[in-house]
């Protein structure tokens, strides 16, 4: 089935679809990172030296560098709604959409 042939309830349908699966995305991508880190960070403790400093570049690095790329995919799924509002997407879809009317009947 195409595109055109969707009632426009069809086409929310999907568009909730592919953001709910977005913020899913992030979430476990979230839960990854918790687990994962905290239990680096635990074997790093757990492993440490008499009188070594835990607070270490080398014990932390993992969890700013994997952190920035957490952020950035927080804000690839969140920011658009936050800077453009949740009807941006809508708007911008059926302008395009008359923009292609226009130019096919031309």
């Amino acid at each position: 089935m195409n595109n055109s042939n969707l009632t426009l309830d069809e086409i929310k349908y999907k568009e909730a679809l592919k953001r709910v699966k977005k913020i899913k995305g992030f979430y476990t991508h979230l839960l990854v990172y918790i687990v994962i880190n905290a239990s680096l960070l635990i074997v790093k403790y757990q492993n440490l030296d008499v009188g070594e400093n835990f607070w270490r570049w080398q014990n932390l690095n993992t969890l700013f560098f994997w952190g920035i790329g957490l952020i950035a995919h927080g804000l690839s799924v969140f920011l658009p709604v936050l800077m453009l509002g949740k009807d941006w997407e809508q708007r911008k879809i059926k302008q395009l959409m008359e923009k292609e009317k226009q130019n096919k009947w031309e």
